[in-house]
């Protein structure tokens, strides 16, 4: 499925009954990264995952995707297919869309989980470092990938999930460098959206790798108290769907479960 963005293609898929919930993968992913958790998130809600811009099928916009605008398209889905209110979940890159969708769009979001994400915004070490992956990507693309992908998961599972890391791997290097650029830009372009997320009305929650080497537990256990937002704790990395799919398959529907969701 398809709508026209900025002049571009946004692909996204529909499936399942019940409450609408929105998946937002993260970046060098695509909605793809949903796979795992589908069959059983389906059976309880209306999925719907969406390819972010310069991600998956979904084309490059301009020059910098902000997360102000990737909510637009986000909104731009949800409009097309007369989704009033929904749930979200959103994967680190995914989250930071999440939180700028909630500022963008408060009537339209009911409940939030960020997964493996943030509200915070970039320090200066991580703004310096993407600068080095924009120089990266554009001289040794195939290694910034590759690279990218493997460092999300935990020491551990790296070698356990090579199957799956080969394959987002194969995925990420079909994306166009240009959107991928665009993302970084974005990224590091990002505010800090700590109040939107401590003032946010619905249900919210984290849920985060115990061994993420993206995201501190220790800085979201901060979080968590000042925003009162209640914190998950998994086993694994930065990709939890994948190393803590059980856990997550429990969490998710649980938390979700009284949200009485209108449409």
């Amino acid at each position: 499925m398809t709508i026209n963005f900025r002049d571009n293609t946004v692909f996204y898929l529909r499936q399942g009954k019940g409450p609408t919930l929105v998946l937002l993968h993260g970046f060098l992913e695509s909605l793809t990264m949903w796979k795992p958790l589908l069959p059983e998130l389906t059976r309880q809600f209306d999925v719907i995952t969406i390819d972010l811009l310069g991600h998956g099928k979904t084309g490059t916009v301009a020059e910098i995707h902000s997360m102000e605008l990737m909510a637009e398209a986000v909104e731009a889905v949800l409009k097309a297919e007369k989704i009033k209110k929904a749930s979200f979940v959103g994967h680190s890159m995914g989250g930071y869309v999440v939180l700028a969708f909630a500022e963008l769009f408060p009537k339209t979001i009911e409940n939030l989980i960020l997964l493996n994400s943030t509200p915070l915004d970039d320090s200066i070490t991580r703004k310096e470092n993407r600068e080095r992956a924009i120089v990266l990507i554009k001289k040794y693309p195939e290694a910034f990938i590759s690279m990218g992908v493997t460092n999300l998961f935990s020491k551990e599972n790296s070698e356990i999930y090579l199957e799956e890391i080969e394959q987002t791997k194969t995925e990420a290097l079909l994306f166009s460098v240009e959107g991928i650029i665009a993302n970084i830009k974005g990224m590091k372009l990002r505010d800090t959206r700590l109040e939107v997320l401590k003032n946010f009305n619905g249900k919210k929650a984290i849920i985060a790798g115990q061994e993420d080497p993206i995201i501190e537990m220790e800085g979201l256990l901060g979080i968590s108290a000042e925003t009162n937002t209640p914190l998950f704790k998994v086993q694994g990395g930065h990709m939890s769907h994948i190393e803590a799919r059980d856990e997550i398959l429990e969490i998710i529907p649980r938390f979700l479960e009284h949200s009485n969701h209108v449409q």
